[in-house]
């Protein structure tokens, strides 16, 4: 069987680095194709040109919107050491630069006996008793066809006109298809629940990503992932929003930052 994921991030090499690659339509926000996705798509190349299974490290910045269009992906290899190879890539659609990333892909994950941790997973109902997106806003983004979220009850104000006064959201996330959930597809999940801003402005609409950080902290164990999302500041039309994601078991997996603009 193949997942619509898989297919949406497909990447094709017709060159020495470079990649034919399709920005597919229903991965989108309001018509523009989701931050999440764009990295997951460059996280494919990067992989590929890396000879690496993981996506460890990753920024992106984005130059400009894209939807349901071809494109290619350059990529050129910086430094590759035992654990770890290091590479760059950009987006084009035509001669249109989208997307440009720097990332470092690697076979595991570097093992070391010192550990420190404040982070801890929210509390929150199941996957199964969490709140389907589908009940919270009426004209679903794109996305949402391929990718089930469900929210915590409490953080779902922004959708009918109340919201709870607090820049955070909690829910799950899982493919609509039953795809397992695996290192590639927390690049997508870092940006798939609805902006924690909209808990404090109740303002939904297209969120612009000017500069998304991915860094794969653990690895999934193929169901749903547990996700948190927290903005502090919002200033001049900016804000940044941090993000978390866990198993279900408490196990942290990957963490994310980026800087938005206020929606549009």
């Amino acid at each position: 069987m193949t997942f619509r994921f898989d297919h949406a991030t497909q990447v094709r090499t017709i060159g020495d680095g470079v990649f034919a690659a399709r920005v597919h339509d229903g991965w989108d926000i309001g018509g523009n194709a989701n931050g999440g996705y764009l990295l997951a798509l460059v996280a494919s190349a990067l992989r590929a040109a890396t000879g690496r299974s993981l996506p460890v490290a990753l920024s992106c910045h984005y130059l400009g919107p894209v939807n349901d269009a071809d494109v290619t992906i350059e990529t050129s290899v910086l430094k590759t050491g035992k654990a770890f190879t290091t590479a760059l890539a950009t987006m084009r659609q035509g001669d249109r630069v989208i997307v440009t990333a720097l990332g470092t892909c690697g076979d595991g994950l570097a093992m070391g006996a010192v550990e420190h941790s404040t982070l801890v997973m929210p509390a929150i109902p199941e996957f199964e008793r969490a709140t389907p997106r589908g009940e919270t806003s009426a004209g679903l983004p794109g996305l949402m066809n391929n990718v089930d979220v469900r929210l915590h009850p409490d953080d779902t104000g922004f959708a009918t006109g109340s919201p709870k006064g607090e820049a955070h959201v909690r829910g799950w996330c899982a493919f609509r298809d039953g795809r397992p959930v695996d290192a590639l597809a927390l690049t997508l999940f870092c940006d798939a629940l609805p902006p924690a801003m909209f808990n404090l402005s109740g303002a939904p609409g297209w969120v612009p990503t000017v500069q998304l950080s991915f860094y794969l902290r653990g690895i999934p164990d193929g169901a749903p992932v547990c996700a948190e999302f927290t903005t502090r500041e919002l200033h001049n039309g900016m804000f940044e929003e941090d993000g978390s994601l866990w198993n279900a078991s408490g196990e942290l997996v990957a963490q994310s930052r980026q800087l938005a603009l206020l929606p549009r």
